[in-house]
């Protein structure tokens, strides 16, 4: 062993009580491994307060479902009565045309009937003549019952813009829906009459009624409930 120049005879020993550590270094796969661990522990906490959500909200919907299937509201659309029904025993209404049972007067009724209970009034309003006559004829082939025919009362006359005006007390509200599904674009309006008789006014935009196939499907669209809104807590 070479000894530095100065240095000869000299002995040297390594003093204190530090010594420099022979273990492994930490791995990094360990830290990886801690990592991976911590974040499956986070996912697995959110997982169950979501689950533990659902689990009351879902309470709260099943009782909603339960309120809106309540019998109280059926839904169901407005129908027009089999023919050859007759009213209920003991109810006291009288018989309209057909075999129906006319509305009490002052009552309401939204029910559509069958055209034979129905007495529609035919008034013109334009200047075109025969429109009335031709009107109430192609009803009474329909099996509507025929009233008053003829010109509009001056209030109306030269005043119906559109192609006619179904006008109706609170007891023909579903006859006025009836008579008003048979001509494209009628407007319908109500007063304050007893009976449930309709009026059918014809407008300036007056060209046909519409056939009884597109009349039908106009009925049954008019009758159709509205979609219910979607949103928490309705029906």
């Amino acid at each position: 062993m070479l000894t530095p120049q100065g240095l000869k005879g000299k002995q040297y020993r390594i003093t204190g009580n530090s010594y420099p550590r022979l273990g492994r270094p930490p791995r990094k796969s360990r830290r990886v491994l801690a990592l991976i661990g911590s974040l499956l522990a986070l996912a697995l906490i959110a997982l169950g307060g979501v689950q533990l959500v659902d689990i009351f909200t879902g309470m709260g919907r099943q009782a909603t479902a339960q309120a809106c299937a309540s019998p109280a509201a059926s839904g169901k659309p407005l129908a027009a009565p089999e023919p050859g029904s007759s009213p209920a025993a003991g109810s006291g209404a009288p018989a309209a045309p057909g075999g129906a049972a006319a509305p009490a007067p002052g009552a309401t009724s939204t029910a559509i009937p069958q055209p034979q209970a129905v007495t529609v009034n035919v008034y013109n309003a334009t200047d075109k003549s025969g429109l009335a006559a031709r009107t109430a004829d192609e009803l009474k082939k329909r099996g509507f019952t025929v009233g008053a025919v003829g010109n509009a009362p001056s209030a109306l006359d030269k005043k119906v813009p559109g192609t006619a005006q179904v006008i109706s007390g609170p007891g023909g509200l579903g006859a006025a829906v009836l008579v008003g599904s048979q001509v494209a674009g009628a407007t319908t309006t109500a007063d304050t009459r007893a009976d449930a008789t309709v009026d059918l006014v014809i407008g300036d935009a007056w060209s046909a009624m519409l056939d009884p196939t597109a009349a039908a499907a106009a009925l049954a669209a008019a009758t159709k409930p509205s979609p219910s809104a979607s949103g928490p807590g309705s029906c």
